[in-house]
């Protein structure tokens, strides 16, 4: 903890306090601490639950995928929808640990990562679904994870 003179009454108070107990003039240090914080905890809590649900996702899209395969196999198309879904969920998955694992980075290039990833699986998805219905809808939602983690990445800025 280290001592600051206050702008204003010149008398010394500590660093961690949000004004100066003397006078009440603000902390200029401690406002741009407040801001930091409430800046970083935004995107960083929206990148950790978009990477959870991605996680949770993958486990729902997988066994999707493994079904609409077997309902390829019975009806003998040639359709490879279930394969289609099944990349895609793992490209969930990848792109889930990674926004999990770098939530609270201030890098753009890490924070738009996992849109490499979103983005590579809602192509796969959006070819031929065949039987598997769903598979356009989890392609749009991956998209649309991507588009947030690139407006996350325009909007992170560095200490």
């Amino acid at each position: 903890m280290a001592m600051i003179k206050c702008e204003d009454c010149g008398k010394e108070y500590s660093d961690k306090a949000d004004k100066c107990p003397n006078c009440g003039c603000p902390n200029p240090a401690f406002e741009r601490e407040v801001v930091h914080l409430v800046r970083k905890g935004k995107w960083s809590t929206g990148r950790l639950v978009i990477g959870i649900l991605s996680i949770v996702l993958f486990v729902l899209i997988s066994f999707q995928s493994c079904a609409a395969g077997i309902g390829n196999a019975f009806e003998n198309q040639a359709s490879d929808s279930g394969s289609m879904g099944f990349v895609l969920a793992i490209m969930m998955l990848i792109a889930g640990i990674i926004a999990v694992c770098t939530r609270n980075s201030h890098s753009k290039g890490v924070t738009m990562l996992p849109t490499v990833f979103y983005w590579i699986g809602s192509l796969v998805a959006f070819g031929d679904a065949g039987i598997y219905k769903d598979l356009p809808i989890w392609g749009g939602l991956a998209f649309i994870f991507g588009l947030v983690f690139i407006y996350a990445g325009i909007k992170t800025t560095k200490n």
